[in-house]
């Protein structure tokens, strides 16, 4: 996540009709109200978080220390991992043999 002037998170928005319904691409919120663009987009940057996680993780581990913040690591992945299959399974139509 890019950083504002002072150092804070920069977010990203997704601009509703109106201003007030514009909110943070990270926000939670129920998959079925998104548009499919939007999670696409939402699946690259989870797919990016996922892949820079897990080279963190490899050097922590290279290093041979930190088993807390390995760990701690390892389990945002795996959530990382669950959301990617969630939308994943939202943009694929379903196929009734």
């Amino acid at each position: 996540m890019t950083q504002g002037l002072n150092g804070a998170p920069l977010l990203r928005y997704i601009r509703g009709p109106n201003p007030e319904q514009s909110l943070p691409m990270n926000a939670p919120s129920d998959l079925s109200m998104k548009c499919e663009d939007v999670l696409r987009v939402e699946l690259e940057v989870f797919r990016q978080e996922h892949r820079d996680l897990d080279e963190a993780i490899r050097a922590l581990q290279d290093m041979g220390r930190d088993q807390l913040t390995i760990q701690r690591l390892k389990k945002k992945k795996l959530a990382l991992k669950d959301r990617i299959a969630l939308i994943e399974d939202r943009l694929t139509p379903d196929i009734i043999a």
